[in-house]
């Protein structure tokens, strides 16, 4: 059998890999992708050994900052993003949740004092057996990262 690529290969940036299935799109508002000047490709729902389906995110001439990498994490808690230099992968970085997320997300309850008054909302990440919970600290509810929306 044949190897054959999905997503074509990009000669110089970052390939996010192992994004849960249909959350490249929330991905790509979350890091400010949708106007980015260079090429970006998103495969969906791609075969992955390890999780059944994935999406990956190719992103030509750009790197992530730390901060970004961060923010992957809370999308995506077990994606690899891969620095790509002369279409090689040079180094592989796991992501790793931050300890707390400010003004990127709103808060889903609606009485939260972040939903009345112009304030960045600010959430505490804690990171527990069943995955990701998002802990307002104004409010102080926990959610999970699928139930917060981007701000």
């Amino acid at each position: 059998m044949e190897k054959t690529l999905s997503v074509s290969a990009i000669e110089h940036g970052v390939a996010i890999d192992h994004i849960p299935a249909g959350q490249a799109i929330r991905l790509v508002s979350l890091l400010g992708l949708v106007n980015h000047k260079n090429q970006i490709t998103i495969g969906l729902n791609l075969q992955s050994k390890q999780q059944g389906l994935k999406d990956i995110i190719k992103i030509h001439s750009r790197y992530l900052t730390e901060q970004e990498q961060h923010e992957v994490a809370i999308i995506a808690p077990n994606a690899t993003i891969n620095v790509i230099e002369h279409y090689q992968v040079i180094k592989k970085i796991k992501t790793s949740s931050p300890e707390k997320i400010v003004g990127l997300l709103t808060c889903p309850n609606p009485t939260c004092i972040t939903n009345q008054e112009p304030m960045s909302s600010y959430f505490h990440v804690k990171n527990i057996r069943e995955g990701v919970r998002l802990v307002c600290k104004f409010c102080e509810k926990s959610y999970a990262r699928e139930e917060v929306k981007l701000a």
